[in-house]
């Protein structure tokens, strides 16, 4: 499970100050950046955090603050626990953006979505693959797109928006997607023995898809690129109502966000976790070459990133604590 928050930080943290790792992973990290009158920090939040206190700082009402959450995998006791301890009072007047992997199953995923949204002003979400598993369900959904569509269904009726919005000033762009193998180009780790993909990636068993759609070529990836077709309009109104954007997936859309091989545990890593339709797609949004305020949040690999590339900011940020995977 990973806690980022963006606004002002609690004033026992303080800033943290940049890592200068080259590779862009770091323990914990923070930016810092001037958005007009509003100042946005992001960090990782403490391992051990008292239970009833899960945030210390004095709520700052003159500020806009968006709040973001991945791989909740609150099918895990302890995860569903931290997210009913969170306050129903502070983050009133707040965004959560839940970039997906929120629950194995539906049921689960309901009972989460509808404790932030009791808690948030806005939720923005989007689809992460644990999401989309159909094993434990007791085959209510021929495969994972009617479970997507479900998914979708619900989170219409709680209120929790899955499409382009303007809130308050702030442009967020929730974006569809699933990763593709041919996503990775670096050379495969040879001489040791490697599981296959099917072995070590439970998606191929979990999900299920029509047959026109698989894993084994691009065909799901552009599927769920596809759906995002369906905003344009709203992403179009979106940039004429806002100079400040944040986009979100899941998946990552660039693979020099992840390791190189021969630091993973999994040297294959990279054929499972990103899309290059994904990257297309917030370029055109952010612009080729980005700009001082472009920001896109990703989830999915566990790995704490902050990263600046090719002008648009890049942020994945973990929190040691609780389960999932």
């Amino acid at each position: 499970m990973v806690a980022a928050i963006m606004g002002f930080l609690p004033s026992h943290l303080g800033f943290l100050r940049k890592s200068s790792c080259p590779s862009g992973i770091c323990d914990s990290m923070v930016l810092k950046q001037r958005i007009r009158n509003r100042r946005v920090g992001i960090f990782c939040r403490q391992q051990m955090l008292p239970t009833n206190c899960l945030y210390h700082g004095q709520k700052d009402t003159g500020s806009l603050k968006v709040y973001v959450i991945s791989d909740l995998h609150t099918d895990y006791a302890e995860n569903m626990a931290w997210v009913r301890r969170l306050s129903t009072v502070w983050y009133r007047n707040d965004i959560l953006i839940v970039a997906g992997d929120v629950a194995e199953t539906y049921k689960n995923f309901v009972v989460t979505m509808s404790e932030l949204k009791h808690r948030f002003g806005s939720v923005f979400y989007v689809p992460g693959n644990h999401d989309l598993w159909c094993r434990r369900e007791g085959g209510n959904y021929i495969n994972s797109l009617e479970k997507l569509r479900a998914l979708l269904d619900v989170c219409a009726e709680l209120g929790v928006e899955t499409s382009p919005r303007n809130v308050n000033g702030l442009g967020i762009i929730p974006l569809f997607s699933w990763y593709h193998k041919s996503f990775d180009r670096e050379k495969d780790v040879t001489g040791v023995r490697i599981p296959s993909l099917e072995m070590a990636c439970k998606d191929f068993h979990a999900c299920t898809w029509p047959p026109e759609l698989s894993n084994s070529d691009v065909a799901l990836a552009h599927h769920f690129d596809m759906m995002n077709e369906k905003n344009n309009s709203a992403v179009d109104e979106v940039h004429k109502t806002n100079f400040h954007i944040i986009t979100f997936s899941h998946f990552l859309p660039r693979q020099d966000l992840c390791p190189e091989k021969r630091m993973l545990f999994y040297p294959n890593l990279p054929k499972i976790i990103g899309s290059d339709f994904l990257e297309a797609r917030l370029r055109s949004i952010h612009s080729k070459n980005g700009n001082g305020s472009a920001c896109h949040v990703f989830g999915h690999t566990h790995f704490c990133w902050d990263a600046v590339l090719d002008g648009i900011r890049l942020l994945w940020l973990i929190l040691e604590k609780g389960k999932g995977g």
